[in-house]
């Protein structure tokens, strides 16, 4: 149940030219019900629904991929039926490094000269001239300067508006700053994601004005597969404090690590999109917070 007060708009951050609600959506499991399985497949209207609903509820920043899709949906070409023509104010982030052919098995990780075919194909499903954002995904702590300058590249073409980075490093971070600007970081982040060096890029990333933006804050160690259900007595305890659901408290919780962390749950659900929405105005009292960063830094 959302208690009124979870009702309020969100704040915003910027990111480069973009300004972006900090809670969005995340597109993954749009074609299915778990991410990258070509077996499920979802109710075209109702995905299409779940993500006008999303839209209508304020959110406008959506984090999408070509690689998103299921024997018969894809991500952004659902976005495309969806949505447009795109509002004004509606950013799409969408990531590139990463392939699949048609049978879902993945492709080695894209070369600096394949990056603008990625690009292009992101634009020719979501029938845009542009993409407002371009996270580059990357596999490991390996050089990516090479792939920045090819998206910078694509910048200065007027293909990307934006470049960020997806699972990277400090390293990879000041490496890539040195090519060209980057507007913000995804990285694994949540309650009970604990991976060495994302608490460095986090701190980084709010000292340099970047975004971070969290994937799995609610699926957690679940990750592609999506949460278990089994939470901890900690992060019950302030959902009944709030009226509130377990994953609005790991969303809450996640927000309330620094004005620049956003967020992107996805669900095929329109009620849960709902009361992820609201779940950007829940405000967690200081012990709560503490309590949880316990949690999340046991000892």
């Amino acid at each position: 149940m959302i208690s009124d007060h979870l009702t309020a708009s969100p704040t915003t951050w910027q990111l480069g030219t973009l300004t972006v609600n900090r809670i969005g959506f995340g597109a993954m499991r749009l074609p299915g019900p778990v991410a990258f399985d070509l077996a499920g497949s979802r109710d075209r209207d109702r995905a299409i629904h779940v993500v006008r609903r999303a839209v209508e509820l304020g959110v406008n920043h959506i984090d999408t991929a070509a690689f998103y899709f299921s024997a018969r949906r894809s991500a952004n070409e659902l976005l495309n039926r969806a949505l447009a023509p795109y509002p004004d104010d509606l950013v799409i982030a969408t990531k590139v490094g990463p392939a699949r052919d048609a049978s879902g098995e993945w492709l080695p990780w894209a070369t600096p000269g394949q990056l603008r075919g990625q690009v292009e194909e992101n634009l020719r499903q979501l029938g845009r001239d542009h993409l407002d954002l371009v996270n580059l995904r990357t596999f490991g702590p390996r050089p990516i300067g090479e792939h920045v300058a090819a998206l910078a590249e694509l910048r200065d073409a007027g293909l990307i508006r934006e470049i960020g980075l997806s699972n990277v490093g400090l390293d990879q971070l000041a490496e890539a700053q040195q090519v060209a600007p980057v507007v913000c970081v995804q990285n694994r982040f949540g309650i009970d994601s604990r991976l060495p060096g994302t608490e460095e890029v986090l701190r980084a990333c709010g000292e340099q004005g970047l975004g971070f933006v969290p994937f799995f804050a609610i699926a957690g160690e679940g990750r592609e597969q999506g949460a278990s259900g089994a939470e901890p007595d900690e992060v019950l305890a302030v959902a009944r404090a709030h009226d509130a659901t377990p994953a609005q408290v790991r969303l809450a919780w996640t927000l309330h690590q620094g004005p620049h962390v956003l967020a992107i749950p996805g669900t095929g659900d329109p009620d849960h999109v709902a009361e992820n929405v609201a779940a950007g105005a829940l405000r967690l009292t200081a012990e709560e917070v503490a309590r949880l960063d316990a949690l999340h830094r046991p000892g």
